[in-house]
């Protein structure tokens, strides 16, 4: 430990570059995904038009708009909280979306990133996959088609690795080349030695990690079920979450009742989902508690 890291994380560059068919050039890693994200925006998508992303997206994206100065413009989901890619045809400038959204939870199919990446050669499309392996399609294999596409992805979520922070994004040696210019000029030393050698071990565990992951989704289809049943409208989700409501009830009000019986859930303000709930897929003692104390509640406020 008394030593520096390798700057360029050599081998976890060469273990994910193997890992997704393609070359450590083509492979940037960072402290956590954020990271990644940040000199993404500072490398990538600051451009005359303003960048494109969802009115309900990730709340990082127009933070790091106001703190690099980008000029950003959102773009509506429709009415059933989809990202619409139609919407972003015939507007110029770059764009970022999570897929899957957060949160929401909905995932585009990758033909319709490859639609989207395929329209806008002449602008940067980054895709923020941190909940893909929950059951969406990663858009890596098309960026051997469009070399304006940049992948980023996480190990702290299907991977279970948040204390160690390792993210990282893949995309044409071009667009790497950015990300590792704005990187050196802050911190030519991104990752730790534990970072890179979790990160590793992650990687070349694929039985734990297939195992861990079908788990969650299968938690995710039985407390989806489970949320139905009590009558909440559960959107269809491919992350380590669900995002639901009830008819009935405010969100602000049941967020407060479970977190009065040591249950906390997720509620956000923004006038599109007030009434939502992001509810993370625990264990099944946790969803059970879960379930429980929302019975309860219902039970109650009849």
């Amino acid at each position: 430990m008394r030593l520096y890291p390798d700057p360029q994380a050599t081998r976890l560059r060469e273990v994910l570059a193997d890992y997704h068919k393609v070359s450590p050039a083509q492979v940037f890693v960072g402290n956590g995904s954020d990271e990644v994200l940040a000199h993404a925006f500072a490398a990538l998508l600051k451009q005359p038009s303003p960048l494109l992303f969802p009115d309900v997206t990730y709340s990082f994206y127009p933070v790091y708009c106001r703190l690099l100065g980008i000029d950003s413009t959102t773009v509506p989901l429709d009415a059933e909280m989809r990202v619409r890619i139609d919407d972003y045809m015939g507007r110029p400038g770059p764009v970022i979306i999570a897929n899957p959204n957060a949160p929401t939870g909905i995932a585009l199919s990758r033909a319709e990133i490859a639609r989207l990446a395929a329209a806008r050669s002449d602008s940067v499309v980054v895709i923020d996959e941190a909940y893909v392996d929950f059951g969406a399609e990663t858009a890596i294999p098309l960026i051997r088609d469009y070399p304006n596409l940049l992948v980023v992805q996480t190990m702290s979520k299907s991977r279970a690795l948040a204390g160690l922070r390792v993210g990282y994004a893949i995309g044409h040696a071009e667009l790497i080349e950015g990300l590792t210019r704005v990187k050196d000029s802050f911190n030519s030393y991104p990752l730790g030695r534990p970072a890179q050698a979790g990160a590793i071990a992650s990687i070349e565990d694929e039985a734990h990690f297939q195992q861990a992951r079908a788990a969650i989704m299968q938690n995710r289809a039985d407390l989806t079920a489970a949320l139905v049943r009590l009558g909440f409208e559960v959107l269809p989700s491919s992350a380590n979450f669900v995002f639901a409501r009830h008819p009935d009830r405010s969100g602000q009000a049941l967020a407060a009742a479970l977190r009065e019986r040591a249950v906390l859930v997720r509620h956000f303000t923004a006038p599109r989902i007030a009434d939502y709930l992001r509810i993370t897929i625990g264990s099944e003692p946790e969803l059970a508690r879960l379930t429980d104390a929302l019975r309860e509640v219902l039970a109650k406020n009849d």
